[in-house]
């Protein structure tokens, strides 16, 4: 799956690349039966702008036996058995890479300037992670996490934590989308919907007004929707470049 090589060939191969790839962060908050859905989707549909994506699942931990990006900031470096090119779509185990990231002491940049020289023969970079991680990864970028809600129980008060964290722990505003199987976006957002709820909490208890997308993700369907397709757009008006800096690994 990790289709890539830290090496001056790949460094090389990244001049061709007309752009710096851009980071966008989706937060878990323990609603993974509506979140991948929706990211899997997000990445469909980035893939179809004619962005190769890379995903950092930071709910994945990094083994002997399934590497990642803890190996890459060791300057660890594997060969595809199909290919020496990126995937189009690529999901990398990163709990313990960006665990190091989010912990490591800097005098000068951003926790997510390491990976500068790791991922630019990618379009966008996707970070999957918990509110906590996210706070100490991406503090001052402008990034706007993707908040997901969905019908599932107790969507609402998850998506509440995780919003108040990365609000009062980094000032993270992020882009709130509600997840539903059908309906109309005018339909969604009414009544007493689990978005409703989140945002009446959000105004109460943060005085923080928060909108929020209607987002129909189908993962059947054959082409994404206009409403994945505004949801892409929006997070890359919000993403980070991730410009190439000189990397030092541990060895």
């Amino acid at each position: 799956m990790l289709d890539m090589c830290v090496n001056q060939g790949a460094g090389l191969q990244s001049i061709a690349l007309q752009a710096a790839p851009r980071v966008i962060a989706m937060a878990s908050h323990g609603d993974q039966r509506g979140e991948l859905p929706l990211l899997w989707n997000l990445c469909s549909t980035l893939v179809g702008f004619g962005y190769p994506v890379a995903v950092l699942d930071a709910t994945t931990v990094e083994s002997s036996d399934n590497p990642g990006l803890m190996q890459l900031l060791d300057d660890a470096c594997w060969q595809s058995d199909e290919s020496n090119g990126p995937l189009p779509w690529s999901v990398i185990p990163a709990a313990l890479g960006l665990q190091r990231l989010g912990t490591q002491t800097s005098g000068h940049g951003l926790p997510m300037d390491p990976l500068g020289g790791l991922f630019q023969n990618f379009g966008v970079v996707v970070i999957y992670a918990h509110a906590e991680v996210l706070t100490l990864l991406l503090p001052g970028s402008g990034i706007e996490p993707l908040l997901t809600v969905s019908p599932v129980k107790m969507s609402s008060v998850t998506a509440y934590q995780a919003l108040k964290k990365m609000l009062l722990n980094a000032r993270l505003r992020p882009t709130v989308a509600t997840i539903t199987i059908g309906g109309s976006s005018k339909t969604l957002m009414a009544g007493h919907s689990p978005i409703k709820k989140l945002q009446e909490c959000a105004m109460t208890f943060l005085d923080y007004r928060l909108d929020a997308l209607a987002v129909r993700a189908m993962p059947s369907q054959e082409f994404p929707s206009e409403d994945m397709n505004r949801l892409a757009l929006r997070l890359l008006e919000n993403a980070m470049p991730l410009h190439r800096n000189h990397f030092v690994g541990s060895h």
